[in-house]
């Protein structure tokens, strides 16, 4: 597994500490690509520190209920599995924000919260090694039938692909750069993370998509076909 520069391989390469930043309906898989923006004084603390070490943020959700809420407060609990990221870019906007860029490396377990440092939440962590081999099991995918799922949210939603480069990714890329941008809420996203291999992911990804068309459309059926 890369992330900008540097190559993650085996345990040794990922710390046992991390720095945690809770985002609801966020999600980060391994390989994919997150845009952030940064203004939080705590949150800024974290990129600091983050950029004077290793580069290593942990993307995790705050624990929400079967609605979907989030408990109140600024440290809510946090869901038991997260995706560590490396910052391969950042910049300053003159205002006092980053922009910064995150690569996915791996899922991670929570084992347990650290004591806040300078405002943020720090965590230790068990890394999904897993994530860091080469074969992903993108041979297994149902391809044809993710980009028929896709293809029928898409016209459902009067939207527009780019087909040619959806033709030309990856499995692995198509699956997680679409469950990454799919409009789910928490619940999903975080299915959609602790999915254990690709080929889950996908018929995962499918599923949602296929409840949330027969939910807005009783043509859902005819559209698919």
């Amino acid at each position: 597994m890369q992330a900008g520069n540097i190559h993650y391989r085996t345990q040794k390469d990922i710390p046992a500490n991390v720095a945690l930043f809770p985002l609801s309906g966020a999600l980060l898989l391994p390989c994919g690509q997150m845009p952030l923006n940064i203004f939080e004084p705590r949150y800024l603390a974290m990129i600091d520190d983050s950029m004077a070490a290793k580069r290593l943020v942990a993307i995790i959700q705050p624990r929400f209920d079967l609605s979907g809420n989030v408990e109140a407060g600024d440290n809510p609990p946090l869901c038991s599995v997260g995706t560590l990221g490396r910052i391969t870019s950042l910049s300053e906007t003159g205002d006092g924000r980053y922009i910064i860029s995150l690569v996915g490396i791996c899922r991670f377990r929570l084992l347990e919260e650290l004591p806040i440092k300078k405002g943020y939440r720090q965590g230790r962590i068990a890394p999904f090694l897993n994530d860091l081999a080469s074969d992903n099991g993108e041979d297994s995918v149902d391809r044809q039938a993710l980009l028929d799922s896709f293809r029928a949210y898409l016209d459902a939603n009067q939207l527009e692909a780019d087909w040619e480069s959806v033709g030309q990714a990856s499995n692995a890329t198509l699956v997680n750069t679409m469950s990454m941008m799919a409009p789910y809420g928490p619940a999903e996203k975080q299915a959609l993370l602790e999915a254990p291999d690709l080929k889950t992911r996908a018929e995962t990804l499918i599923a949602i998509t296929e409840i949330a068309l027969a939910r807005d459309s009783d043509d859902y059926d005819t559209v698919l076909q």
